[in-house]
């Protein structure tokens, strides 16, 4: 049985990727964390607990709110996704007398509940990060010794080809926003011990969001998971020029359970925290170990995708 801790920071991807693990064989999800990175906290946290009210059997699993800030905030219009997701009636037909979810939210802020749950279990904890590693990096901060009871950190943040998404005043757009959003997180975290896997966006080539993709789900709208995923991928486009919407939180949760769905190579690398470059994870022999995801399996994972949403079966 594999024990997971779930971080994520809230926007389709992310929620998608939570309604997959639910999904998964052999594991206990034993927490979740939404913080409001490339999403508003409150809609983050809302829909992830409506979807395990929805698709989840654990009825002990609880949502921690992350009360954690950037240092460089994602743009507005990246993050307004979760409150339409959060909004779906599918998600929201079954609500209690009050109008909330059943799923509880968790009492601590999502660093600590992290910390909590991660010290508390009986056997090494698979950590899966969507977002900023912020919340790993102010457990650390409180009890480094978080690290002995995390078996495997996968990370989607990064690039290491110094191709970056952020176009930022005063940067030079050689950085991810999972780690711009606060590089001196992604410092902590790598200086530590940590064993890590780095899916980047170079790792996610080969998973784009496609309009055969958008219609392959479609033609599965009578699996209610599948009806839920379309729905929530039609909220995002990329309209800039040259920009295309990758799978990148969905991979990384996938390989924590199927790592033969992508080859991987071991590098070093580090991260720059200011300046023009904050941000930048580049590889340098002085840097620290890695697993660097290279290439993706796509026609494996797009099938282990349906399998695992064809197979959530609703509560209700």
């Amino acid at each position: 049985m594999q024990n997971i801790y779930f971080n994520h920071d809230g926007n389709v991807d992310d929620l998608v990727s939570l309604l997959l693990l639910l999904e998964f064989p052999d594991t206990k999800l034993i927490g979740v964390g939404a913080v409001g990175a490339d999403s508003y906290v409150e809609p983050a946290v809302s829909a992830s607990r409506k979807i395990i009210d929805l698709f989840g059997q654990d009825t002990t699993l609880e949502v921690a709110k992350s009360n954690s800030r950037p240092v460089n905030q994602f743009p507005k219009e990246w993050r307004l996704s979760a409150f339409s997701f959060d909004d779906f009636p599918i998600l929201n037909e079954h609500l209690d007398n009050n109008n909330q979810p059943k799923t509880k939210l968790a009492s601590q802020p999502a660093h600590l509940d992290m910390l909590e749950k991660i010290k508390a279990s009986q056997q090494k904890v698979t950590l899966i990060m969507t977002g900023p590693l912020t919340d790993l990096a102010r457990a650390i901060e409180i009890d480094p010794t978080i690290v002995d009871n995390i078996d495997e950190l996968f990370w989607m943040g990064g690039s290491m080809n110094g191709v970056g998404n952020v176009a930022e005043p005063e940067h030079d757009g050689t950085a991810e926003w999972n780690a711009y959003w606060d590089p001196q997180a992604v410092e902590t975290v790598f200086d530590t011990d940590l064993k890590i896997t780095i899916v980047s966006l170079d790792s996610t080539n080969q998973v784009p969001l496609t309009k055969a993709l958008r219609i392959r789900w479609a033609k599965q709208r009578q699996f209610p998971a599948l009806d839920l995923i379309g729905q929530g991928y039609s909220l995002v486009h990329s309209f800039e020029a040259n920009s295309t919407y990758y799978l990148w939180d969905v991979l990384t949760t996938l390989v924590s359970k199927y790592p033969e769905l992508v080859d991987s190579k071991p590098i070093k690398a580090a991260v720059i925290t200011d300046g023009p470059s904050a941000g930048k994870t580049f590889v340098t022999d002085n840097g620290r170990p890695l697993t660097f995801v290279t290439q993706v399996n796509s026609a494996l994972f797009f099938d282990k995708f349906d399998e695992l949403a064809q197979a959530a079966k609703t509560n209700y």
